[in-house]
């Protein structure tokens, strides 16, 4: 069965995975996506699927989605890192295994759709932002990426990282590396 040509069949499996309001925002993401593809000539169609699949994992217990990540010879970093990091990188492997998901953009939106990584794709930009500013969202600083992400996709995502890395330092946890390069790559890039 082809998860692209069945809505109904993938919102249901979607479904399964998770809590009524983790499939809201789920529901947000994909919808938000398509928005932002239209807008800056991505896969509309890439990008709602990839918006339905980006948390596949999100509510799986810990010692399964460890359990996907060590399967798969995962980097020890994100084993030994914060565990709210590790669906992303888990659902990019369940996609692919389970619902066979073969497209690789698809796959690596999925998977870097929480820390980002230097040289993103516009559809891993586009599932990013989506997943901070889709309408269910409500956090302080949320409307200035809101807005920013209608001028200009790379400043929003900038602003989004450089917010999540401000409060990972402010909790004292740990900020994968991955998404400092990132932040460090579209900086470098923004017209100042």
């Amino acid at each position: 069965m082809s998860w692209l040509n069945d809505r109904e069949a993938l919102l249901s499996q979607v479904r399964a995975q998770m809590h009524e309001k983790r499939y809201q925002h789920t529901l947000g993401v994909a919808e938000t996506a398509r928005q932002l593809a239209l807008q800056y000539g991505a896969d509309p169609d890439k990008a709602e699927l990839a918006g339905f699949l980006h948390d596949y994992c999100k509510c799986w217990p810990v010692e399964r989605m460890r359990d996907v990540l060590i399967r798969h010879d995962l980097p020890a970093d994100l084993l030994n890192g914060d565990k709210e990091l590790w669906h992303s990188f888990a659902g990019a492997i369940v996609i692919q295994t389970e619902m066979n998901v073969s497209d690789p953009d698809i796959i690596q939106a999925v998977r870097y759709h929480t820390t980002g990584r230097v040289g993103m794709t516009l559809l891993e930009k586009i599932v990013c932002v989506a997943d901070y500013i889709e309408p269910n969202r409500i956090f302080s600083g949320v409307e200035t990426i809101r807005s920013l992400a209608s001028q200009d996709l790379d400043k929003a995502l900038a602003q989004a990282l450089g917010s999540t890395i401000q409060h990972l330092i402010q909790q004292k946890k740990t900020v994968y590396p991955l998404t400092l390069l990132a932040y460090n790559d579209l900086v470098s890039g923004l017209d100042t």
